[in-house]
């Protein structure tokens, strides 16, 4: 990724081209941790004016970028966030990952629709705790 391409440029060239490198990159920086993450400041500019996250299983619904930015600078704990796969075209993208809070390990799948102006419009995420696979399935599945 060249240094003076922001994340908002990712985003926007992955709109233009449907491309899921260049938002795989923006969402790295938006969620994936360490020294070049956007800080909620930085991530405020990506959002739009409307946003809304939503959080179905907990009922959760966060209105504003204020209010999402006031949120994540009281985070008591942030996770490490790994990406697994980014897919989408246009206005809408959907991320699954892990979400690593160190004591407590949850995969995510986030929805994120964009404005035209490739701001986040709405974000969508859905949270599952890992589970032990019942023995009865397992002539069927592979581990993984």
């Amino acid at each position: 990724m060249p240094s003076s391409e922001t994340a908002l440029d990712l985003i926007r060239r992955a709109m233009r081209t449907d491309d899921p490198d260049p938002m795989r990159q923006a969402f790295e920086l938006l969620l994936g941790g360490g020294p070049a993450a956007l800080s909620p400041a930085d991530e405020y500019e990506i959002r739009h004016e409307d946003y809304v996250m939503t959080m179905p299983q907990s009922g959760e619904l966060i209105r504003g970028r204020d209010a999402m930015r006031r949120m994540q600078e009281r985070f008591p704990n942030p996770p490490t966030a790994t990406i697994r796969r980014v897919v989408g075209a246009d206005r809408v993208w959907v991320l699954e990952g892990v979400n690593d809070y160190g004591d407590d390990v949850w995969n995510v799948v986030a929805v994120f629709e964009l404005a035209d102006d490739g701001r986040i419009l709405r974000d969508t995420r859905y949270y599952a705790q890992p589970f032990e696979a019942p023995e009865w399935r397992a002539e069927f599945v592979e581990r993984g």
